[in-house]
């Protein structure tokens, strides 16, 4: 329906408006877009006279005709309309794919299809906003103009999209990292390259002390790798051959061709190659926060949840076949806890196959997936298949989290790979003394520190539970007479390792109380002569309000207890 309702707006666009080019048009999550170039430029105010078209169109109940037509024919039609990009998306079409227009009216379009029968079924809709977009995501193309729409079954449903909609926008991270002074991305640093602020550093090194500490107790080793690696290393793994578009530029260092790594497996690989392993000392674990490169196109860039430069949260499991669904179903219940400790209640798995082209032996595979299905299976975990879904090396199960205002986020991956062990040889002796293949396993729990930042910032609408909270609480002095009080409570709260500030501005408390619940502070501890005299704080909960005053050493017990993640 939504794809639909994107080709009726295409049609009234197209009724109201001279000289429009067409792109695409895709159903999202929320709604629909459509891609447009035509002289005039649209806005809002152009909302109004595009819905009313749209309208009449749905309420003529125009068919939506299928044509399968030649490539000679298809060129025909685009080049007849003057679409030049839909002429270059003709090109892109594999030689093997069906060549299908759908037609509702004097509308037609080049188009994969399906739509609904005909367009008086296109339910309730709203236009929502318009923006540029580069064609084909490209800063060197043409910019285009998108606009936005919902769609859904019912007026009231429209409404209630629109309401989740606006309340994302109220979470969106790039607005709350810019308030909060949490990151930037800086043009004259580079686009998807991100600067962490103190206080969004902060969190991160929270994050990160909490994820090192688990991974320990888990039976993990840590790495650490180089941020480049010899062009002869990537030849090996096999990027330079399937990923080097995403690759950024080689450096010559002493005429050799060195890359920025965009993955850190190759790394870990070599740790393992560097001597021979017995099946009696697998698996092994090994974990790495590594910082990876990756070329991603301009207009696809999103904040932090679609960046060139970011840390993945990786690890590699080596191990032998028995071993497989033990370790599998143990990563499905440690990522399970890691995520829970964030604040994420609601998680699904998702189990993806072997695909149409793989490499590795079918039994191998077989075996692979049978492990991953066992290890969900004896975890009583519920997932979806998606059949062909899993990567050319190996299958797959990704899991994902829902978070407050309902969205799905892919967070977790557990990922075979066939592919690298074969390439680079990799044995262990096994109980019989020959050499035998090890299994490989990547495996991600939070994927990218900064993708998973921006969730968190919007999962919890920029106030962090106290654990992960930059600034966990700040000490008010109503004048500055209490300054030194105020200090030594500071003091007295940072030695028991409370993230703690001092307001000392010359600021009325009421204003210093405001700037703190602005800023999302979790506690506020005001101190006038009454405390200082009595060796107390008042103290104001962001989410509770007066809580009345304490003695430090009762503050400090009431913070310790509430300092911790809910797993």
């Amino acid at each position: 329906m939504r794809h639909s309702a994107a080709h009726v707006m295409a049609a009234a666009v197209c009724r109201l408006f001279r000289d429009v080019r067409l792109d695409i048009g895709p159903a999202t999550e929320d709604g629909f877009y459509y891609d447009f170039d035509l002289p005039e430029r649209l806005s809002p105010e152009h909302f109004p006279d595009i819905e009313a078209e749209m309208a009449r169109i749905v309420a003529a109940d125009l068919p939506f005709e299928r044509l399968a037509v030649t490539r000679a024919e298809a060129e025909r039609r685009l080049r007849a309309g003057g679409q030049t990009y839909k002429l270059e998306r003709l090109r892109e079409i594999p030689p093997e794919e069906e060549i299908t227009f759908y037609r509702c009216g004097d509308f037609e379009d080049m188009c994969r299809g399906p739509h609904l029968a005909s367009t008086g079924a296109v339910g309730a809709f709203k236009l929502v906003s318009v923006s540029g977009s580069y064609f084909h995501g490209i800063e060197t193309n043409p910019m285009l103009q998108r606009v936005y729409g919902v769609a859904e079954a019912s007026a009231a449903a429209v409404e209630e999209r629109l309401a989740r909609m606006e309340e994302a926008r109220r979470r969106d991270h790039r607005r709350l990292g810019r308030e909060l002074d949490l990151f930037s991305l800086q043009d004259e640093v580079g686009p998807g390259l991100v600067l962490w602020h103190p206080k969004g550093a902060r969190v991160r090194a929270v994050i990160e002390e909490f994820w090192r500490r688990r991974h320990f107790e888990a039976g993990y080793e840590l790495l650490y790798t180089p941020h480049i690696g010899r062009g002869t290393l990537w030849e090996t793994s096999g990027h330079l051959g399937f990923y080097k578009e995403n690759m950024y530029s080689p450096m010559d260092i002493d005429g050799n061709a060195y890359f920025a790594k965009p993955m850190n497996c190759p790394f870990h690989i070599q740790v393992y190659k560097r001597r021979r392993y017995s099946y009696r000392e697998l698996p092994l674990r090994w974990a790495e926060l590594g910082t990876v490169y990756r070329y991603e196109k301009s207009g696809v860039l999103q904040g932090l949840l679609r960046v060139r430069g970011f840390t993945q949260d990786d690890a590699h499991i080596f191990c032998t076949p028995d071993q497989v669904e033990s370790e599998v179903a143990d990563t499905v219940r440690f990522a399970r806890r890691m995520l829970r400790a964030f604040g994420f209640a609601e998680i699904s798995a998702y189990l993806s196959t072997r695909p149409a082209r793989a490499v590795g032996e079918t039994a191998r595979w077989e075996q692979a997936t049978a492990s991953l299905r066992g290890a969900l299976d004896g975890e009583g975990m519920p997932y979806h298949v998606d059949e062909g879904g899993g990567a050319f090396y190996g299958p797959k199960i990704d899991l994902k989290i829902r978070d407050a205002i309902g969205r799905e986020w892919q967070l977790s991956t557990i990922q075979f790979d066939f592919n690298e062990p074969e390439r680079f040889g990799l044995s262990f002796v096994g109980a019989d003394g020959g050499e035998h293949r090890p299994y490989m396993v990547h495996r991600a729990l939070l994927g990218s520190l900064e993708r998973f930042f921006a969730i968190l910032i919007e999962h919890h609408a920029g106030a962090f539970p106290l654990w992960l909270a930059p600034e966990q609480a700040r000490v008010l002095p109503l004048t500055e007479k209490q300054a030194d009080y105020a200090e030594s409570v500071a003091g007295a709260l940072g030695e028991r390792d409370v993230r703690v500030k001092v307001d000392g501005r010359s600021e009325k408390v009421g204003a210093k109380i405001r700037d703190a619940q602005i800023e999302k502070v979790p506690y506020m501890l005001i101190v006038g002569p009454r405390e200082v005299e009595q060796g107390t704080v008042s103290v104001r909960s962001r989410t509770e309000g007066d809580r009345g005053a304490m003695t430090v050493d009762a503050l400090a017990a009431l913070l310790a207890a509430e300092n911790v993640p809910r797993e």
